[in-house]
């Protein structure tokens, strides 16, 4: 018997043994992470953000399948063929950035409203529903988007009246991974100077209202957005000068890049 049981242990050593060297020499696949070896995750495509410039400070964003309107003013038909809004995003009481009139005739029955408390007041009652008010340093999310209230003010003195701290909202956007800035009508106060990762910024730039474009490049080139959109730029009685904000920034860091649209498609600057 205990002739018969030596072979059967001598066959299964040599079978496992065999097993093991198999095992020890199979190839791995390029695919299949090694010993030791962290797995990378490939990032997630960023969506498309679709720009529209309407006019002055107004614009549509498209991203994904939302639409967000910011400063929607100057009556219904310039809004003619556009998709109708699901955020609606107002800075100030300004006529240039809040028309109850235009926020009237919108078809803004699915829209959720963002304000500060000032533009709130303004408009009719039949809205409160679908407002949200920021104040200032406020954040919300909407549809996946958390939007960031930041103050929008001026610091000269004799520009003060125009817009005083806490009545109005820039706004930051953040849409996936990507960061998206609205200045409102202000001046380069600390709130947008220490603003990060920005990845587009909408600046102003209109005196006597707003700032020079010297104070809007010097501003950028201290929180260095990866593109800046000058916007908000007809002063009274003169427009500000885009190409020389450009020469300003890219001068100072040749990486922002410096991107025109047009905002005022009925005038010849």
């Amino acid at each position: 018997m205990k002739n018969f049981i030596i072979p059967i242990i001598v066959i299964c050593t040599l079978f496992l043994t065999g097993c093991k060297e198999k095992s020890k020499t199979r190839p791995k696949l390029d695919s299949e992470p090694q010993h030791g070896e962290q797995v990378t995750q490939l990032p997630e495509p960023q969506s498309e953000i679709k720009i529209i410039p309407i006019a002055h400070a107004t614009a549509i964003l498209e991203w994904k399948d939302i639409t967000i309107y910011i400063d929607p003013v100057g009556g219904v038909e310039v809004f003619n063929n556009q998709k109708q809004p699901d955020l609606i995003l107002i800075t100030d009481v300004h006529g240039d950035h809040l028309s109850v009139e235009t926020l009237e005739a919108l078809n803004t029955s699915n829209a959720k409203i963002i304000v500060p408390q000032a533009v709130a007041n303004k408009i009719p009652s039949k809205f409160t529903p679908q407002i949200d008010v920021l104040n200032n340093g406020d954040s919300k999310e909407r549809f996946g988007i958390t939007i960031e209230a930041i103050a929008m003010y001026n610091l000269r003195e004799e520009a003060k009246a125009f817009h005083e701290i806490g009545r109005g909202n820039g706004y930051v956007l953040n849409l996936g991974s990507q960061r998206l800035y609205f200045s409102g009508d202000t001046e380069d106060i600390p709130e947008m100077r220490t603003l990060e990762n920005i990845d587009k910024a909408f600046i102003c730039m209109n005196l006597p209202y707003t700032m020079t474009e010297e104070s809007a490049a010097d501003a950028v080139l201290e929180f260095q957005p990866k593109e800046v959109y000058p916007y908000h730029y007809r002063g009274r009685p003169d427009v500000s000068d885009v190409n020389k904000f450009k020469e300003l920034v890219n001068k100072g860091n040749p990486e922002i890049k410096v991107i025109q649209l047009d905002w005022y498609p009925k005038d010849d600057f």
